[in-house]
């Protein structure tokens, strides 16, 4: 509130307000001696200025304070408790300057500097209370658009997840490969077609979660690998080493199987160069490793799914999604959100 390009125009208007109520209550006579308008309006202008730029100049040094240290306290408290010194030497700033401008002696008077300060307070208290409604009003607002953001980036990437599932090329691949077993194994075809539907269910049922617990990820992500085996055969090695409690930790719906589609997609697969993905868990995060032997033929990409990734955690973790790529391998390390389960 106090570096409000408008600052300057409410400024005159408070001191303007304040003139009035005073000569509406006591006159001239604030002090022990007559003070013409002209030069009560400008005692009460520098006060105001001071304790309004003062405090803009205290609300700038706040902001370089680090963060570790500035959360102890709120920063309103902080700001309201220099302000009151602020409005100290702004009244005795505007004191002078009357004292000047009546040609009297800068002499200190306790009487005259208690009707000032006691000005100076009442202001500031006024300006605090103003500038705490402005800072719960932006708060708000921010808060209002991270929950509009993030209600867009989870969107985006759901339609994501069910794009790389439901287009008709993966359908093609998983008919394709499910017409190859029907006539060689009855047991295998039963178990494809019951480990598909759980795959298309858990992409269903989780569309409106922002977050599920990392048990049910790798249970889809079980059926979603069993498609996968049936699909490349040996061509591909899936190693899971997870050492956490799955149901306290959580993950954003999709994402494992998003790493999964997006190294494949990225990576030749063959039984010459087969492609070898591991998920680990370490220290409160998951990773998903790839070896890299990316296509020589690239598919058209706009890393949309690895995006929208980053885009959920900045709202769901304060860790961010860490990508790092080697000669040999690509790394994609995804943060957990604890929940405790009491």
């Amino acid at each position: 509130m106090f570096r409000n390009k408008y600052r300057y125009a409410f400024i005159l208007m408070l001191s303007a307000y304040s003139l009035i109520n005073i000569l509406f209550v006591v006159g001239d006579k604030l002090f022990d001696f007559p003070i013409p308008p002209v030069a009560l309006f400008f005692l009460l202008f520098i006060v105001v200025l001071g304790i309004w730029e003062l405090n803009r100049f205290t609300q700038h040094l706040q902001e370089k304070i680090p963060s570790h240290i500035s959360s102890r306290v709120h920063p309103l408290v902080v700001l309201f408790l220099v302000s009151q010194l602020n409005a100290m030497i702004a009244s005795a700033a505007g004191l002078a300057f009357a004292y000047t401008m009546l040609g009297r002696d800068l002499t200190w008077n306790a009487e005259h500097y208690k009707l000032v300060v006691a000005f100076g307070f009442r202001v500031n208290l006024f300006l605090n209370c103003v500038n705490a409604i402005w800072y719960f009003m932006e708060r708000y607002r921010s808060a209002e658009l991270r929950a509009e953001q993030f209600k867009k980036a989870s969107v985006e990437a759901q339609f994501e997840a069910l794009r790389n599932q439901i287009n008709p090329h993966f359908l093609f691949n998983c008919l394709n490969a499910l017409s190859n077993l029907v006539y060689k194994d009855a047991d295998t075809s039963a178990r494809f077609i019951a480990q598909l539907s759980n795959v298309y269910r858990y992409l269903l049922y989780s569309q409106e979660r922002k977050i599920v617990t990392l048990q049910e990820e790798l249970d889809f992500i079980d059926s979603y690998l069993y498609l996968l085996k049936i699909r490349f055969g040996n061509n591909i090695s899936i190693v899971k080493n997870i050492e956490i409690d799955m149901a306290r930790f959580h993950i954003a719906p999709a994402t494992l199987q998003m790493l999964i589609e997006n190294a494949i997609k990225h990576n030749v697969v063959s039984g010459k160069a087969p492609l070898k993905i591991n998920i680990e868990s370490l220290n409160g995060s998951i990773t998903v490793t790839n070896n890299l032997q990316e296509k020589k033929v690239k598919e058209p990409s706009a890393f949309v799914g690895l995006k929208n990734i980053m885009k959920r955690y900045e709202f769901l973790s304060d860790k961010p999604v860490e990508i790092k790529k080697t000669e040999s391998s690509f790394f994609v390390t995804v943060p957990l959100v604890e929940v405790d389960p009491n």
